[in-house]
């Protein structure tokens, strides 16, 4: 293994930047010190932590083009999302400096005299993180934003394919006057960055956002050690179109879930259940607006959709898509591909499926790409047997405006995040986690701050003697 890695531009193999590894040493000097800077930082007042919260939000605010810029750049994603997603970013900043402020404990009444018990909450320990390139600003800041306003500190592993945007992000928190060892960045191998921290006894909790089997590998690996683990894992969200939907609504809110950052989200609608009395008009509909979504560089300014992360993605793409073919499934739009392979540019045109069945690889296995397979059913109850026909329970989608519908299909799909006609649910301030393998624990929300807290009980004995 070398000692740098490259950083390079998705959508023109252009190299962005050299990033050195740290090595061992490093990593462990990183956590010592993180370890002793939790001594002085859960000391720190509530009030004065959400101050130098807020800071950091302000000043990202005032480097956002320039941070969005990176982050297409290395990820590949339209301007526009990126965009977006450093005000997605700094949302869970803004909403964890007031949570700082909301960290209550309580007193309970004594079941004998002379007793006083209470309940106080206090920050677990040092943190570590490592995030996803999919959304290498978010996933930051929906970890670091809640551990630094529990009063933790943070160590975080950002994603080789992206990590420019994380190390910005790390900057800005220093210059916001966040202490540097309260708030680090290390870059290397996630194997070897993921042993390390697993084994270290200093390390008090792991949070990670990726595939299911590397959750699944580092929950293991905590367990000698009896980490906290928050885990935000695969995902396989079915949408179900009811048939008394509107169209119209859900043609479009379908293809904001499905074709955002060229369908590699953990939350994108995965396979796509239609109600057979109005399958035709959907697939036509749906088909005819994924036509128009331009692809291309995300740094001009009319890409739709840019290039898949690379060629590991693309190469799982393409070959779901034609197992499906080969299989039955009918070919709407797309299938299409614009590849360089000296530059390792790739992408994967929007493509609609139909006739999709249930033997296809596509329906039991996660695409991450932007593919949606169409399904017909007959009732309710098959459509919710298909959609949790799945390991899986990150998101799921439904469009009825039946509230019986809704409500019938709410309380029978076995999801942690779920959209009611509406393909865009997440946001800082809701919990955000899934069911099943997708996942342990809720990032967001109230009940975000909590996986960076141990509770403690007091009782007080001999009051009045």
């Amino acid at each position: 293994m070398t000692n740098t890695f490259t950083v390079k531009n998705p959508a023109t193999g252009e190299t962005l930047a050299t990033i050195t590894r740290n090595s061992v040493d490093e990593i462990e000097q990183a956590i010592q010190k993180g370890h002793d800077a939790f001594q002085t930082w859960k000391k720190t007042n509530a009030h004065e932590r959400a101050r130098l919260l807020t800071k950091w939000s302000n000043l990202i605010q005032e480097n956002k083009l320039a941070i969005a810029k990176v982050m297409t750049e290395e990820n590949g994603k339209p301007l526009a999302e990126s965009i977006g997603e450093v005000d997605y970013a700094t949302s869970y900043i803004d909403w964890y400096a007031e949570e700082a402020k909301r960290i209550y404990g309580r007193t309970i009444p004594a079941h004998v005299d002379g007793k006083r018990l209470m309940v106080s909450k206090h920050p677990i320990g040092l943190v570590a993180a490592i995030t996803p390139w999919n959304f290498p600003a978010a996933m930051m800041t929906r970890k670091a934003a809640p551990a630094l306003a529990a009063g933790c500190t943070f160590i975080v592993k950002p994603a080789e394919e992206t990590p420019l945007t994380t190390i910005r992000l790390t900057e800005l928190a220093h210059e916001a006057g966040i202490p540097t060892n309260v708030i680090q960045c290390m870059n290397g191998q996630g194997r070897v960055v993921g042993k390390i921290f697993t084994e270290s006894e200093l390390v008090r909790k792991i949070t990670f956002t990726g595939s299911t089997p590397v959750g699944k590998a580092l929950i293991k690996a905590s367990a000698d050690t009896v980490k906290s683990v928050t885990m935000e894992l695969g995902g396989h969200a079915p949408v179900i179109v009811a048939k008394d939907a509107d169209i119209d609504m859900a043609v479009a809110q379908t293809i904001t879930t499905k074709f955002r950052n060229a369908g590699q989200t953990c939350v994108c609608a995965n396979r796509v259940l239609v109600h057979e009395s109005i399958i035709d008009e959907f697939s036509t509909k749906l088909a005819e607006k994924t036509k128009q979504l331009v692809v291309g560089n995300g740094l001009d300014e009319n890409t739709d959709v840019g290039p898949v992360i690379n060629e590991g993605s693309y190469e799982k793409i393409v070959q779901q898509i034609n197992d499906a073919v080969q299989k039955g499934a009918k070919v709407l739009v797309g299938a299409k591909y614009d590849v360089d392979q000296e530059r390792k540019s790739f992408f994967v045109h929007p493509t609609v499926l139909a006739n999709v069945t249930d033997e296809m690889e596509i329906m039991h296995e996660e695409t991450f790409g932007p593919v949606a397979p169409l399904t017909a059913f007959s009732d309710l109850d098959e459509a919710i047997k298909i959609a949790n026909n799945t390991p899986y329970g990150l998101a799921a989608y439904f469009f009825t405006n039946d509230y019986k519908v809704g409500n019938y299909l709410f309380d029978n799909l076995d999801y942690g995040i779920i959209g009611w006609n509406d393909g865009a649910p997440s946001a800082a301030h809701v919990p955000f986690g899934g069911m099943k393998e997708s996942g342990l624990g809720r990032e967001g929300g109230t009940e975000g701050i909590e996986p960076y807290l141990e509770t403690k009980y007091l009782s007080i004995g001999n009051l009045f003697e």
